[in-house]
């Protein structure tokens, strides 16, 4: 547990530029949101960003993995990729390829209004 610790500060610091993003415990993962918005998760020291239709066909063709799990013997799959491991390294490219995930998160939230 405390690698993922470590993990998660490491991504909320490479994140801070855009704003108070926080980490909430969530299901044994982390939901990383900027204000209401729930933009990426971190599960098993891996960073998942929200996807749509803006941006999903771009993660498919670098072949970036989707954000899936096992319920009730059913596979689910979430609108998040996982991330491009530079931007793990990068504040630069996290800032990007973030930007691009709360903006689809947002939409996601302005079409459940």
């Amino acid at each position: 547990m405390a690698r993922s610790a470590e993990f998660v500060r490491h991504v909320l610091d490479l994140m801070a530029p855009l704003g108070a993003v926080r980490a909430r415990a969530m299901f044994g993962a982390h939901g990383i949101y900027l204000g209401e918005d729930m933009f990426a998760i971190v599960a098993d020291d891996r960073l998942w960003l929200k996807t749509d239709a803006a941006n999903r066909a771009a993660r498919d063709k670098a072949g970036l993995d989707r954000f899936t799990y096992t319920a009730r013997g059913r596979r689910i799959s979430l609108s998040y990729h996982e991330a491009p491991p530079d931007v793990l390294e990068s504040a630069q490219f996290m800032r990007r390829y973030a930007r691009e995930a709360l903006d689809a998160a947002r939409r996601a939230r302005r079409r459940k209004m």
